[in-house]
Formats: structure tokens, C-alpha cells, sequence
């Protein structure tokens, strides 16, 4: 017996049991299954109860024949599609509007035809998604991202001033590779490429574009990110106003830079990433510096910096020359000398009073002494006059104030004596 998933290669060795088919899907074994007459008949049932459905989708390989208009619409961010057909009347009102790339809401019926076992979907009413319906989508998108804080400045990164890798993210086949590889080095050689091509724009832009950031922002060599391609209709710009698009770039820790070239409008992947470049070119010269205009630089920077230095030398210089101009530098003992001589004719002037005050002092002193001389006892002792003192230092004045036999002082000019009352 066969197992799901798998083709069984050994033969059948009797036949399915005559009679009629089983009723139901799961009573169908390999000795009774459904001939193709039975089961496409169900499925083309089933699929009739379905109702009418509105889809939308982007047009792809829009042919007519006869009053029929046969198209496949696909999905504008993964790669799915369905079958349409129409009748002439529900498209030729726009005919002219009508194109590969428009999009469309239609809406259809969908049918199984058993014959062919295909699927398509039979519309019955065709719209045109306007441009305007368009922009609106992405500004409520728009207001939605901003109010979550992917535009904010603050979550801008700068970009290295001179990247050893940058990751490049372009269509397989176009201009931008070249327009950014091509200048950038024309501006420094030495800077290197990782580069994905992918393709940027229909259904699989989306996937592609995010796994190609992803990837890169992986990479530890690869300092900033560009995402390039070269401009555009509004309508081949659409996946990088995709969500999933600009939340895989908002994630990105790697510098973005987004150069899609597109100025009528502003996709929203220009607004999350770290820098919008209007052109691929421009990237270029954003992301990488012109080795000529840092030298040139580099040279007026020392010639700034040797004619700054020269002229503070310059400024000092005089100011120094001025300095030492004035006297006081010139010769730096003339105060100190005039004070000197001041200091020497003040000291000789305190000389000469103290001097004068000490002869005046003296004279005095000699004066006085005389006068002290003359009045004092010892004066009067030289004359030979004598003071008689008691024991006790009393100068006697009367005999009466000794006694017979009391001791007594005599002093003299010379000296003293010693003596005894008799006979009082």
C-alpha cells in the first residue's frame, strides 16, 4: 500500500474492485479510489458555493481576445498569483489606463474547470487603484510607523567617516552598481564592496531587498548599508513603502543609507534610514571621502595652523619686545637704587639724631648726677660729718633715745664703725 507523499513502484496486482466509487474522500483506498471524472466534479462544486470575493493585485501579461481580457494578478509583496478573465465590457472603460504594473481591485467569482484542472477567476467588475488611493495607504502607514518613533531623529546613526566596507544592495542589471561603485572609488580606492543584487521592484523586491539587509547587517566587516537603484515610476517604488520593508531597515544596526532616486515622492524607506540620497552618485559621495578635497584640506589646515602659530610668535614677540623696552626691564637695579640711597641718607640722618639725642641724654645725666651728688648724705659724710644709727637703722637724733650700753651704727664717708652708748 502507498504512504502519503510517496509514488509506489510496485505493480498492482489485481485490479480496483468493480462497482461504484466511495462516497466520501476517506473512504478511497488503493483498491478503490476516485477515477479524475469523480473527483473533478466535487472540487468544481465545492469551489461554485464559494461567493464572489474583491481582490486586489498588480496586472501581469494583460492580453484580449476577442471580447475576453485574460491577465494574471500577483501579489505586490509576495510571489503569489491567480488567473483572471474579464469580459471587453468590465476593461475597456480602462483601456487606456491599463497596463503590466497597475493595480487592481477586481471582483470575481472563482471557478474549477474540471476539463483542464485549472483554477482562474472570472471578474465580473474591474477597478483602478489611483494613484491617489495609493498615496493614501502609505500615509496612514506613514502616520502609523511615526507614531511608533521609526522616523525620529534621534534614532539617526551618523556614518563612519571613511568605511573600509560597504554593503551594496542593488537591481541585477542596471546603472546604480556602477554609478556608486565607480564613483566612490574614484573618490578612495581603497574602499571595498559587499555587494547583493537582487531585484527592486514587483513582488519579490520585498523579500529580497529585506533578506539582502539582513544579511549585510549581519556582516561584521560591512560598516554602512546602501540600498540604490535608479529611480523610477511611483508605482516600481511601491515595496520600499512596504512595513515589512522598512521595519527590516529600522531594525538594521548597520548605518542605512537609502539612494532610490525617486524626488516627486518620498518612499518610507528614505525616512527610517540613516541618510536619503537623492541619487546613487550622490550615496556615493556621502558615504566615502574624496581623497583630493582631504588633502586639500589637510593643507590649507596646516597652512591656517603655521600662519596662526606665526602670528601669536609674532605677538608675543613684540609684546616681549615691549616689555623689555621699558626701563624698568632695561635696567632693573634703578628702583632698587633709588631706594637705596634713600634708604642709605634716611639711616645716616637716624644715625646722626640718635647720635645728637644720646650727647643731649648724657649731658643731662651729668647735670643730674651733679645735682643728686650735692644734695645727697654722702656728700655731707666727705665734709667729716658722721650718721649715728640705732641697732635697728633709726638715725639717732637725741641722745635720750639710747640707753647706756646700746649698740651703735657710726657711718662715715669711708665706711662704718661700730660703738657702744656709755655714759648717756
Amino acid at each position: 500500500m502507498g504512504q502519503a507523499g510517496r509514488v509506489s513502484t510496485g505493480p498492482i496486482t489485481s485490479p480496483p474492485a468493480a462497482g461504484p466509487p466511495p462516497l466520501r474522500a476517506a473512504d478511497t483506498t488503493p483498491d478503490r479510489p476516485w477515477p479524475v471524472r469523480h473527483l473533478a466534479p466535487k472540487i468544481a462544486d465545492y469551489i461554485a458555493k464559494m461567493p464572489p470575493v474583491w481582490v486586489e493585485g498588480q496586472v501581469l501579461n494583460l492580453k484580449r481576445w476577442n471580447t475576453m481580457y485574460f491577465l494574471t494578478l500577483r501579489d505586490t509583496d509576495l510571489d503569489m498569483s491567480l488567473s483572471v478573465t474579464a469580459p471587453a465590457s468590465a476593461i475597456d472603460k480602462l483601456a487606456d489606463k491599463l497596463a503590466d504594473g497597475a493595480h487592481l481591485v477586481v471582483h470575481a467569482r472563482p471557478q474549477f474547470h474540471a476539463k483542464k484542472g485549472t483554477l482562474t477567476f472570472a471578474a465580473d467588475d474591474v477597478r483602478l487603484v489611483g494613484l491617489g488611493e495609493l498615496l493614501a495607504r502609505i500615509e496612514h502607514l506613514k502616520g502609523i510607523l511615526g507614531a511608533e518613533g521609526l522616523f525620529e531623529p534621534s534614532r539617526k546613526r551618523a556614518l563612519p567617516f571613511l568605511p573600509a566596507v560597504v554593503g551594496l544592495i542593488v537591481a541585477q542589471q542596471g546603472d546604480a552598481e556602477h554609478d556608486v561603485v565607480s564613483n566612490a572609488r574614484a573618490r578612495w580606492s581603497a574602499v571595498q564592496f559587499e555587494i547583493r543584487r537582487v531585484t527592486v521592484q514587483g513582488p519579490r523586491a520585498v523579500p529580497e531587498v529585506s533578506a539582502a539587509i539582513a544579511e549585510l547587517d549581519r556582516d561584521p566587516r560591512v560598516e554602512v548599508i546602501v540600498v540604490a537603484r535608479g529611480g523610477g515610476s511611483f508605482e516600481d517604488l511601491l515595496p520600499f513603502s512596504n512595513e515589512s520593508l522598512v521595519r527590516v531597515a529600522a531594525a538594521c544596526r548597520t548605518p542605512l543609507v537609502s539612494a532610490i532616486g525617486h524626488h516627486l515622492d518620498t518612499p518610507l524607506l528614505d525616512l527610517v534610514a540613516d541618510l536619503r540620497a537623492s541619487t546613487p552618485t550622490d550615496a556615493a559621495k556621502r558615504i566615502v571621502p574624496d581623497v583630493s578635497e582631504e588633502r586639500a584640506r589637510l593643507t590649507q589646515a596646516r597652512l591656517r595652523a603655521r600662519a596662526a602659530l606665526t602670528a601669536r610668535l609674532t605677538r608675543e614677540q613684540t609684546g616681549l619686545d615691549h616689555w623689555r623696552s621699558r626701563p624698568v626691564l632695561a635696567n632693573p637695579t634703578t628702583l632698587v637704587d633709588l631706594h637705596e640711597h634713600r634708604v642709605t641718607a634716611l639711616r645716616e640722618s637716624a644715625r646722626r639724631s640718635l647720635h645728637t639725642a644720646l650727647m643731649h641724654g648724657r649731658a643731662e645725666v651729668a647735670g643730674l648726677a651733679a645735682q643728686v651728688r650735692a644734695l645727697s648724705p654722702a656728700a655731707t659724710l666727705d665734709r667729716g660729718y658722721a650718721v649715728v644709727q640705732r641697732a635697728d637703722g633709726h638715725v639717732l637724733r637725741d641722745p635720750a633715745e639710747v640707753a647706756d650700753g646700746d649698740p651703735l651704727r657710726i657711718r662715715v664717708a669711708r665706711g662704718e664703725l661700730a660703738a657702744q652708748v656709755a655714759g648717756a
